[in-house]
């Protein structure tokens, strides 16, 4: 028997990394599973990769139309939610405070704030009472790195958002949760690299050697904490930020 067994799952930013895992393992433990991305033919490869029990919705969290098409598309297919990964977000790179752009700021905050925020007021109307909500933060949040001013400040609001929703969600029993991975080793790290595997490996290796463990997280060690939030196994958790990053905010190297 499944922890998700019966259970149906939406998934942002589900075509690669870690909400691809993630919808893996949520697959693997009985759910019926939308993943949502804004490459088509990204997202086509993920749904054949999962199975039968995954739809793919192709849409930009950033833009309400499309958030209203994600949760029609499921109400129709669907008719409930039960858990909700809301993981799409990205950033700009290494921008130092002179060069960041009207432009850049709103990019990121478009994806990383008012996506999260908009996909959780458009999922509640289908979100059953008693259901799960994990929301993915970042390290960066915790610290001050150089260039991450407005990547940080938005995951910063994301994980304030994760605690006030929380409060107001109680009464019905839906728990919102953080996961914030460390360093993890996903397309989306290895692009910051541009291509180059000279500089790919380079970069990995630049990571790893800064976080306690000695190494970057893999996409899946990811996905198994999001699972345990949203099971029942974290039936008392609400409000909570659970860090899966070898202990690179919590230990000094």
């Amino acid at each position: 028997m499944g922890q998700l067994d019966g259970k149906t799952a939406v998934v942002t930013g589900g075509s690669s990394g870690i909400g691809l895992a993630t919808a893996k393992r949520f697959i693997e433990e009985g759910a019926r599973v939308f993943i949502v991305g804004r490459r088509q033919a990204q997202l086509d490869a993920a749904v054949t990769s999962l199975g039968d029990r995954a739809a793919g919705i192709q849409a930009d969290v950033s833009n309400l139309d499309d958030l209203d098409r994600v949760f029609e598309t499921v109400r129709n297919e669907a008719g409930r939610v039960d858990t909700l990964f809301a993981n799409a977000g990205g950033g700009s790179g290494v921008v130092a405070i002179d060069d960041i752009t009207v432009g850049m700021y709103e990019k990121v905050f478009g994806a990383n704030v008012r996506g999260t925020l908009f996909t959780v007021q458009k999922a509640l109307p289908l979100m059953s009472d008693g259901g799960s909500i994990v929301i993915t933060g970042s390290t960066s949040a915790s610290r001050g790195h150089i260039g991450f001013g407005v990547y940080s400040a938005s995951k910063a609001a994301v994980r304030q958002l994760t605690r006030v929703w929380a409060a107001e969600l109680a009464p019905r029993g839906i728990r919102v949760n953080t996961i914030t991975p460390g360093p993890t080793d996903t397309p989306g790290i290895r692009g910051i690299a541009g291509g180059d595997p000279v500089r790919e490996q380079a970069l990995l290796a630049g990571m790893a050697a800064k976080i306690p463990l000695g190494r970057m997280g893999t996409p899946a060690e990811v996905a198994n904490a999001v699972l345990f939030l949203a099971s029942d196994q974290a039936s008392f958790m609400t409000g909570a930020e659970v860090f899966v990053d070898g202990g690179d905010a919590q230990v000094l190297k």
